[in-house]
């Protein structure tokens, strides 16, 4: 069976698809362009999406996974969130980056704190006329430059928060079983970085939800 992902980002794609793939599940990218919602929470966005695209599956034996996420900076009172992707379009990581140009300290713990935001994912599954919802976050920092090797949208500059050993968070500046080092999102190869993934937890969730929709 399909899982057709409605999304413009292949960077995506190759996550879901990586994901799935460990389950005998084949991820398409399906290119439909909803009306974005006013709306203020993801969930809201993502429902709304899927909710326009489902007369346009390819197949309706197949399924349809819409996702909505956002980079939530603490400094900034949650900014971009929602907007994340406006964002990304119009002031780029660069703009962030300068936005927050005055929050650093000497003390690691101390840089961490002030530069705290956190990545959340809402992913909805369509299939046989039913929608199941998860989320998943991963809390970290903002680093003072980009580092771009592999990744995409914010990746360049986030920086997760160590994992201790059964794959939970930790707090900013503990170290963990798991850590990136100090690197980026954008720094780390595909595999490393499904271990923190807020889009990994999102769809681990939407698996374990799967039997509920037959």
């Amino acid at each position: 069976m399909t899982v057709w992902f409605m999304t413009t980002n292949k960077g995506k794609v190759e996550e879901a698809s990586e994901y799935f793939s460990q389950h005998g599940l084949v991820v398409k990218q399906f290119e439909f362009e909803a009306v974005e919602p006013q709306a203020d929470d993801l969930k809201t966005v993502a429902l709304s999406k899927i909710e326009q695209a489902i007369p346009h599956l390819p197949n309706p034996n197949d399924m349809l996974l819409v996702e909505d996420a956002g980079l939530f900076i603490s400094a900034l009172n949650g900014f971009p969130g929602v907007y994340s992707s406006h964002a990304l379009k119009t002031i780029d990581i660069h703009g962030v980056l300068k936005l927050m140009s005055h929050l650093k300290s000497e003390d690691p713990i101390q840089d961490g704190n002030l530069r705290k935001a956190e990545f959340r994912a809402v992913s909805v599954l369509y299939k046989n006329g039913q929608k199941i919802v998860s989320e998943g976050v991963c809390p970290g920092r903002i680093g003072h430059e980009a580092v771009v090797t592999n990744g995409f949208g914010f990746d360049p500059i986030f920086i997760p928060c160590d994992l201790d050993e059964e794959g939970n968070a930790l707090a900013v500046g503990v170290m963990g079983a798991k850590s990136t080092h100090g690197k980026p999102f954008g720094a780390i190869l595909l595999d490393q970085k499904q271990q923190y993934s807020h889009r990994h937890r999102a769809l681990q969730g939407l698996l374990s939800q799967l039997d509920m929709l037959g």
